[in-house]
C-alpha cells in the first residue's frame, strides 16, 4: 500500500545515483558465484557489452575481479506502491522516480507500479502519469489493486471508495494506461468479477485474485475464466480450511496461477511460505514487496488516503485499528530472508525474484536471467547475501563494493 503526500519519516533514501559503467569499455565480472537459469557456476564469468549481456569478452574489456561474491540476475517486482517516502499513487512525477530509484538501490531492476483504491477519475488521471514512465522505460506496466475488491477483505483500502468490478469501469482504468497496464486485483466473487476477469485477459492484462472473500468454487470459477496471479497469497483473503478450503487451496493447486508472496517475516509465518514453496515450487512463485512509501525510507507517520498508517520497527500498521498497510520491505532483504530463515536454495530465491516475474510480464526474452543477448540487469551479493552491487541497463546503480 502507498501512503499519500505529507508522509513523514524519520530516515532518508541513500543518495548513490547511476553512473556509467560500460559508456567506454565492456566489462568482465570474473571470480563469482554465476546464477544462470540451468546451473550455478562457481569461478564463473559475466561479460557485459554495452546494455547487454553477451558471450565473448573484448580485447578492451575492463575486468573486475568479485571473487567471493554472488552474481544474480536483477530483482523484478511486480507489486509496489513506493519508497523513499514517494507515492506511486500520489506522488508527482519527481516523487515516483525517487521511489523507483530506491528500489533499484536494493536490486530490483524492473517494477510494476501499483495503485492503491481511489476515485475513478483519479485513477485513470494516475494512469495516464504512469503510462508516460512506462514509455520512458522506467516502470514495467501497472498494476491497479482497488477498487475492485471486497469490503470484508478490504485491509488498509478505504471502504469508501470500493466498488464492485464493473466491465466497463474495468475497461476505462484499461484505456487510461494506454497499453501499459498490466494487472488489474480484483474480487472475483463481487458482481461482474468473471466478466471482468474475462475481459482482462482478452486485453491481455493481467488478472488477479486479492483481497477477496471468495469459496474455493468461486476462486475456481475465476481462474477457468482466466484469472493469473494471487495477489499476496494468504493476506487479504478467508484462511485456509479443511471443509471450506477458500481461495487459498484453489490458488495452489492450479499449475495456471503464479503466486505473490511477502517475505518480510511480518506477512507470513515461515510454514505458510514453506507450503506455498512445497505446493507451487518456486516456478509458480513470485516474490514481492508490497511496499508503501516507508520502504528505504524510515519510520513514522504516513497518509493512506484519508486512513494514518504508523510505521515502527518497519512495519507499516493503520493507526485506527493496526491493520497491516503494506510493508517497508524490499527485495534484497527478501532474498536474504529467503535463503538464511526459510532455508531455500540460491536457485529457487532467484527463480522467484526474477524469472518467475519476468516471465508472467512477457518480458522474459530481455530479464530475469543472466544470459547471451539480454539486458544486462545484475545484483552483486557477498557471501552472507548481503547486496555490493547493482546493475542496470550496463550502468552500475550501486557501484561494486568489494572491501
Amino acid at each position: 500500500m502507498a501512503a499519500h503526500p505529507g508522509a513523514r519519516g524519520t530516515a532518508r533514501p541513500a543518495t548513490t545515483h547511476p553512473h556509467p559503467a560500460t559508456a567506454d569499455r565492456p566489462t568482465v565480472l570474473t571470480g563469482a558465484t554465476v546464477v544462470l537459469p540451468t546451473e550455478t557456476v562457481h569461478d564463473g564469468q559475466l561479460i557485459i557489452d554495452g546494455t547487454r549481456i553477451t558471450a565473448t569478452a573484448p580485447e578492451n574489456a575492463e575486468v573486475i575481479d568479485v571473487t567471493g561474491h554472488y552474481v544474480v540476475p536483477g530483482f523484478v517486482d511486480l507489486h509496489n506502491h513506493g519508497g523513499g517516502g514517494a507515492s506511486f499513487t500520489s506522488g508527482s512525477v519527481e516523487d515516483v522516480l525517487r521511489g523507483i530509484h530506491t528500489h533499484r538501490l536494493h536490486g530490483t531492476t524492473t517494477l510494476v507500479a501499483s495503485t492503491v483504491t481511489g476515485d475513478m477519475d483519479f485513477l485513470a488521471q494516475r494512469a495516464g502519469l504512469l503510462s508516460e514512465l512506462a514509455e520512458q522505460g522506467e516502470i514495467a506496466g501497472i498494476h491497479f489493486e482497488g477498487p475492485f475488491i471486497s469490503p470484508c477483505r478490504k485491509g488498509a483500502h478505504s471502504e469508501a471508495l470500493l466498488r464492485d468490478p464493473d466491465p466497463a469501469e474495468v475497461r476505462k482504468l484499461i484505456d487510461a494506461a494506454r497499453g501499459r497496464a498490466k494487472m488489474v486485483t480484483l474480487a472475483t466473487e463481487l458482481p461482474g468479477g468473471t466478466d471482468s476477469v474475462r475481459l482482462l485477459a482478452e486485453h491481455g492484462v493481467i488478472a488477479a485474485i486479492g483481497h477477496t472473500d471468495a469459496t474455493y468454487e468461486q476462486t475456481v470459477e475465476a481462474i477457468d475464466a482466466g484469472a493469473t496471479v494471487a495477489t499476496h497469497l494468504f493476506n487479504a483473503m478467508p484462511p485456509l480450511g479443511h471443509r471450506t478450503p477458500g481461495p487459498i487451496a484453489a490458488l495452489l493447486e492450479d499449475d495456471r496461477i503464479t503466486v505473490e508472496l511477502i517475505n518480510d517475516g511480518t506477512h507470513l509465518h515461515p510454514a505458510a511460505l514453506q507450503l506455498a514453496f512445497h505446493r507451487a515450487g518456486a516456478d509458480r512463485v513470485a516474490f514481492i514487496t508490497d511496499a508503501m512509501d516507508a520502504a528505504g525510507f524510515g519510520d513514522g507517520r504516513y497518509w493512506l488516503g484519508p486512513l494514518e498508517v504508523e510505521v515502527a520497527d518497519g512495519v507499516a500498521r493503520l493507526l485506527a485499528d493496526g491493520t497491516i498497510a503494506g510493508s517497508t520491505l524490499t527485495l534484497d532483504r527478501a532474498f536474504k530472508r529467503a535463503v538464511t530463515v526459510d532455508g531455500l536454495s540460491v536457485e529457487d530465491a532467484v527463480t522467484a525474484l526474477s524469472a518467475t516475474p519476468a516471465r508472467l510480464l512477457g518480458m522474459d526474452d530481455r530479464i530475469g536471467s543472466l544470459e547471451p543477448g539480454k539486458d544486462a540487469d545484475l545484483v552483486l551479493l557477498d557471501g552472507g547475501y548481503e547486496l555490493k552491487g547493482v546493475m542496470r541497463r550496463g550502468e552500475w546503480v550501486v557501484g561494486p563494493q568489494l572491501h
